[in-house]
């Protein structure tokens, strides 16, 4: 989330796609209903499902699984061509002024630079014209034909509300009411939040949806601003968690690359990932890289890394190519994984195409499962469902159960969707064998240290130069979480002065901003984002002071990364001269010597007209509606789609129908479907009753929720003879489930493209394991194809055949 859950009751109008917050976060909805209730906002749900979230909406609209990116291009489009943007902002806080090089096209769906061999693009041309300095070109007037406004015109001309219609099945009156309400958001004093979650991330295209939403919300001057911005509702707190401390295979803490095998040096690192400032007097936050990178390793093996030996940056793991959760897979699909350990993760229930996950998993050597329950992936051995055309005799991987702790019996710290990171006590202590995380992989990684030290091996000192010693923890082989948590923020390791001199921190003790971290080994930061969240003053985390100091914000409640900020880019929330757009809604303000408010600023003391741009992260300072590069598959979004559709074509460019970015592995593309054998669109979803698939262990939760039952619009079920509770099998080009019909008229029949869709809804939940009834796993019918950036598995739109199961008790 740029802004955060209370932060919701602040808007004037709160539009949820690729999302269902009533049902997946019902607690987090409260805050949606009071800006409905008491702020007289306007609820907008899109969705395929008329779902919890609709039921208390002002409007909804159904879409097909797989079109958002053409919906959100053609509200761009409306927005634009209507003049319903904030001008100012735009102008000052946006990339729309600055201008791409000459090289840069697009035609025919095809960006410029790409290599229909190797299937990827060169994104050289992806990139502004710079002057002499490295500069960006600007043009204020924003009239140039290559600036970015003019080509983001240009680009989303095509995608007017009868294309959108015509590709997402999304009536025009209903677009244009939609986008007549969101563009009012333009004025200075309103603004619109928007809620995703899953609903966006599983498509091949997810990344580029929500750049749109990002897009659309910088149009509207909305990100920075209370009761706007765009926010990422998250599962459950590891969520967040995972990906602060980059448990992503490429991925360091705090939002830093690991290195590839192509930066052999500590310069190469610091050299590919410190950018120079694009635009003059930014602040370019990234430039502070080497003080973070640093830092990281002087945390990670300590007395080990020196100037001398470049802080150990040998001793750093490189890449060699992406680790994916896809990738890996594959690899272990066709035999080039010995072993795997699974720590809180269900492969077999969250992984795509559950049939060669199987398959992958029963030939490894062995597998390390840690969890608190017995799960499908523990127990895949077992071939039950689908799966049992293999003798369980007859898989050689040996399965290791290590039972850990639930949340309830550790102490820690969880991540929300709103950055806050809030401390927990344990309610009690792990009952029986099961023992707290930390304990689990102290006693593995203290056995690797001994047998390193007794036997040696190749390159062990990326195990015996760590500090996971008694330096360290107490008990390396259970370090306490306040360790843990004192170690992700950072100490100084040596006296820590200011430019005047002044000592800002004693030797030994904890850091109390990132500010303070050094790039010369005298600073160390696990993570350098959660500087701040313990320091000499106590655990900031588990603050509970729940003073409002204004529109719902509460700073003295637990700790918001970065610097406790609860908004960010809230400079944005001002205009040039340091003034609320809003002076109702005033975060910050500039009142002639420095930022006051309600949240801590953007960056500090730097006054209005020090050219410096709220959008710090960034080298040219300014949010950005044209990607520079950053993206695998495009600098701006594109409607491709997906790698199963319904319809024959793209209407928007017939030669190039599904993007021409996203990976496919050898020999998958035979187990993709084709819509004359599996002509209906499936997309899965979560209920309230039952959380993904941990609950269906407790009898309580089975009992609402029993088994597996599929939605079925009226529509497709009178054509099939299907009715309320049959029995219904569900067929993908990978395998089927069954299920009980729920024949409702949440999921409707669309108009796409001159021909009708039918789509259905397959809930997530069941298995082979738990206290619900054994049933199959939805993701034995979703495709093995991820995100073109991301990865992340592809489990929204793909197709699927329906039929009664002749006989089956209803």
């Amino acid at each position: 989330m740029t802004n955060n859950w209370v932060d919701i009751k602040n808007a004037n109008v709160v539009f949820i796609m690729g999302g269902n917050p009533a049902e997946a976060h019902p607690v987090g909805f409260k805050w949606v209903i009071e800006a409905k209730t008491k702020n007289k906002a306007k609820v907008i749900v899109v969705d395929p499902r008329f779902n919890r979230s609709a039921s208390v909406a002002d409007i909804f609209s159904p879409i097909r699984a797989g079109s958002d990116a053409a919906f959100l291009m053609g509200m761009v489009n409306w927005l634009l061509t209507h003049d319903k943007i904030q001008h100012d902002y735009v102008r000052a806080y946006t990339n729309a002024p600055l201008i791409v090089r000459e090289d840069y096209s697009f035609d025919e769906g095809l960006f410029s630079g790409y290599d229909a061999a190797k299937k990827v693009y060169d994104k050289t041309s992806w990139n502004y014209e710079l002057d002499a300095d490295g500069h960006a070109l600007s043009d204020p007037t924003m009239t140039h034909p290559r600036c970015v406004l003019s080509l983001l015109k240009e680009h989303v001309s095509r995608y007017t509300p009868e294309m959108v219609e015509r590709i997402c099945g999304v009536k025009v009156a209903d677009f244009e009411k939609i986008a007549g309400i969101l563009g009012e958001c333009s004025a200075r004093d309103r603004t619109a939040t928007i809620l995703y979650a899953l609903g966006w991330t599983h498509h091949t295209n997810g990344s580029q949806v929500i750049r749109g939403s990002a897009m659309i919300q910088l149009l509207l001057g909305n990100v920075g601003m209370p009761g706007g911005g765009i926010n990422a509702l998250r599962g459950h707190s590891n969520v967040q968690g995972f990906t602060d401390l980059g448990v992503l295979s490429t991925n360091l803490p705090g939002y830093m690359p690991l290195p590839n095998e192509k930066l052999a040096t500590l310069k190469d690192y610091l050299d590919a990932n410190t950018p120079a400032a694009l635009q003059d007097g930014q602040v370019n936050y990234w430039q502070n890289t080497p003080k973070f990178f640093i830092s990281f390793l002087k945390s990670m093996f300590g007395e080990h890394a020196t100037a001398a030996n470049d802080f150990a940056y040998d001793l750093l793991p490189k890449w060699d190519k992406s680790y994916d959760m896809l990738s890996l897979f594959d690899a272990m699909y066709r035999g080039k994984v010995n072993g795997l350990m699974v720590q809180g993760f269900n492969a077999m229930a969250a992984m795509s195409d559950v049939k060669k996950v199987s398959t992958a998993l029963s030939k490894l050597k062995f597998m390390v499962v840690i969890d608190p329950l017995a799960t499908e992936t523990s127990n895949f051995w077992h071939n039950e469902g689908p799966f049992n055309d293999v003798n369980p005799k007859d898989i050689q991987t040996e399965v290791f159960r290590l039972p850990s702790s639930c949340f309830a019996e550790e102490e820690g710290s969880v991540n929300n969707s709103g950055r806050w990171m809030q401390w927990h006590w344990a309610g009690q202590k792990p009952k029986y064998q099961a023992r707290n995380d930390g304990k689990i992989l102290g006693d593995i990684m203290m056995e690797l240290r001994r047998l390193y030290e007794a036997e040696g091996g190749a390159c062990p000192e990326q195990v015996l130069n760590l500090t996971w010693d008694e330096k360290t923890y107490h008990d390396p082989h259970d370090p306490e979480p306040k360790e843990l948590a004192k170690e992700s923020n950072g100490y100084a390791l040596e006296d820590l002065y200011d430019a005047q001199g002044n000592l800002i921190a004693k030797k030994g003790s904890l850091l109390s901003s990132f500010a303070q971290l050094r790039d010369d080994g005298t600073t160390s930061s696990f993570c350098w984002i959660f500087t701040g969240s313990w320091t000499e003053a106590g655990n900031q985390m588990a603050r509970r002071d729940n003073t409002d100091v204004g529109l719902g914000s509460t700073p003295g409640w637990t700790f918001a990364w970065p610097a406790n900020r609860r908004i960010l880019y809230n400079r944005a929330s001002a205009d040039i001269d340091g003034k609320p757009w809003d002076p109702e809604r005033k975060v910050l303000e500039w009142n002639g010597k420095a930022w006051v408010g309600i949240d801590v600023p953007d960056y500090g003391a730097l006054p209005p007209g020090s050219k410096a741009a709220p959008f710090i992260m960034n080298a040219e300072g300014v949010g950005r509606l044209f990607s520079c590069g950053k993206m695998v598959d495009g600098p701006f979004p594109e409607h491709y789609e997906p790698t199963e559709s319904p319809i024959a074509t793209n209407p928007l460019h017939p030669k190039v129908v599904h993007s021409p970015a996203v990976r496919v592995f050898a020999d998958d593309a035979a187990r993709f479907g084709d819509r004359s054998e599996f002509p209906y669109v499936a997309t899965t979803y979560s209920v309230t009753e039952l959380f993904r698939h941990w609950t269906k262990h407790s009898y309580l939760n089975a009992m609402l929720q029993p088994e597996q039952f599929i939605e079925i619009g009226e529509g497709l079920a009178a054509a099939k003879g299907i009715g309320h509770g049959d029995v219904v099998k569900v067929s993908s080009k990978r395998g089927f489930i069954t299920g009980k019909a729920v024949v409702t008229k949440r999921m409707r029949r669309l108009e796409i493209d001159g021909q009708t869709v039918d789509q259905i809804g397959v809930p997530v939940h069941w298995g082979f394991n738990g206290a619900t009834k054994k049933g199959f796993l939805a993701n034995t019918l979703s495709p093995g194809i991820g995100d073109a950036n991301s990865q992340t598995p592809e489990y929204k739109a793909f197709l699927v055949n329906v039929e009664k199961v002749q006989g089956a008790a209803a």
